[in-house]
């Protein structure tokens, strides 16, 4: 057991430690006195490696779970009071460079986002089963980060497929927020975390409308500015392919990589290019480094209208996004824009595709006049898709599910070139039976 090996890295070794104590009546009912003897050793070691290795692990998750770990390991070791306070004024940095002020997570990704609350809720408890008082950062913590995850949850429960994330099981996500003891509305806006909400009616509609993560906090960060998901109660509809944080067993590295690319999300690709470079080594390159955001509720319903620079520089266009809900929910109203942007390079004529990624129990008829199509949803409701301009087909995609398993669906393309003097394409998307 070589400190170096992956068992020992900070985060694991915190999570363990983690287990060890919630599951501590079970793994220490024995009465064999040298199995307890060892285990309760490993669990002092542990923490004393944690000690050791907390302040180095990266920012974000990994580091709050090793200070996590070692004011768990204060409150249950005897004589821990001297690591507690060590403990304590770690974890309380931790907790402000994990998360934003809006209460979402460095990284962006909703199943991160997700493992910090379950962190935070289960420390929680470990104070309250020594009968301690847990410290108000820790509480206050909780408050913030409860409503950021609340809105990426779907009709169905489970969570929108963001930055690297899958879907998520629904029951999780419930037991995660029961634990949290957070009674909240979702946040419907989160500027520094990226996301908007909005949801009339039956439907909820997700937008990323930030630039990727920096690459040092995130190892499966996405092209995906400007994408969308849209949910219909318990029915999903748009998604994004999602699953690049969970390369293993069923998603190879490679495949990881490409649900990565603007293109395996619901947004506008110009050029077959990502809005932000992905670099070989895996790292987010230039691309986006700006996002111009406006929302307004009006009577007839929400409007967002966002633009990014992710292609100006390279292609001299700003992508912008008009999204428009009405108050039912029963209607989506799009337009992709590209715009000369003002920077040097000159646009050229290019082309663009716009993706509608489909939910896998969602199945789509062409119309007979090529610029539409009927989504069928199983067991759920009928919806027609309508573009204004482009050309619209039908292809393969695929989604990730909660258990990491990819799943083929299908996607509408709206293709088409944009010119030098501007461009754009509208769509609609609405509810019909």
């Amino acid at each position: 057991d070589k400190p170096s090996e992956p068992a020992w890295r900070a985060d694991n070794a915190g999570w363990r430690l983690f287990f060890w104590t919630a599951h501590a009546p079970l793994i220490l009912s024995s009465g064999d006195l040298v199995y307890r003897s060892l285990t309760l050793n490993c669990i002092a070691r542990t923490a004393r490696h944690l000690d050791r290795s907390a302040e180095k692990a990266p920012l974000g998750l990994p580091r709050l779970v090793a200070w996590a770990g070692i004011v768990a390991a204060s409150l249950l070791i005897p004589g821990g009071n001297p690591r507690r306070l060590f403990g304590e004024a770690g974890l309380r940095k931790a907790i402000d460079t994990a998360f934003y002020p809006d209460g979402g997570c460095i990284c962006r990704s909703p199943l991160v986002q997700l493992d910090g609350i379950m962190l935070m809720a289960m420390l929680r408890s470990v104070y309250e089963s020594r009968r301690e008082t847990p410290p108000d950062y820790l509480n206050e913590a909780l408050t913030r980060t409860v409503p950021a995850l609340l809105g990426l949850i779907h009709g169905d429960g489970g969570l929108g497929s963001w930055q690297g994330a899958a879907a998520a099981d629904p029951l999780l996500v419930e037991a995660v927020v029961l634990a949290s003891r957070v009674r909240t509305r979702p946040l419907r806006q989160a500027r520094d975390w990226g996301y908007q909400r909005i949801a009339a009616g039956n439907s909820v509609l997700q937008v990323d409308a930030a630039p990727p993560p920096v690459a040092r906090v995130a190892d499966a960060g996405c092209a995906s500015t400007g994408a969308i998901e849209l949910s219909d109660g318990p029915h999903r509809l748009i998604v994004n392919c999602g699953g690049a944080a969970l390369a293993g067993a069923f998603i190879p590295d490679d495949l990881a990589q490409g649900l990565r690319t603007t293109a395996a999300h619901s947004t506008l690709t110009l050029a077959e290019r990502n809005s932000t470079a992905i670099l070989p080594d895996g790292t987010l390159g230039k691309g986006v480094t700006e996002v111009e955001l406006n929302r307004q509720e009006i009577e007839a319903g929400s409007r967002i209208e966002l633009s990014h620079d992710g292609y100006a520089r390279r292609l001299g266009y700003t992508h912008r996004r008009l999204l428009l809900m009405s108050a039912d929910g029963r209607e989506i109203r799009g337009e992709d824009m590209l715009l000369p942007s003002e920077r040097r390079k000159k646009p050229a004529v290019t082309p663009y595709a716009v993706r509608f990624h489909l939910a896998p129990d969602v199945e789509p008829t062409l119309t007979a006049d090529g610029q539409g199509v009927l989504l069928r949803i199983e067991m759920g409701a009928l919806w027609q898709f309508r573009a204004g301009g482009g050309a619209v087909t039908i292809e393969e995609s695929l989604w990730v599910d909660p258990d990491g398993r990819p799943h083929a669906t299908q996607q509408i393309v709206v293709t088409g070139e944009a010119v030098p003097g501007g461009s754009s394409v509208g769509w609609l998307l609405k509810r019909v039976g």
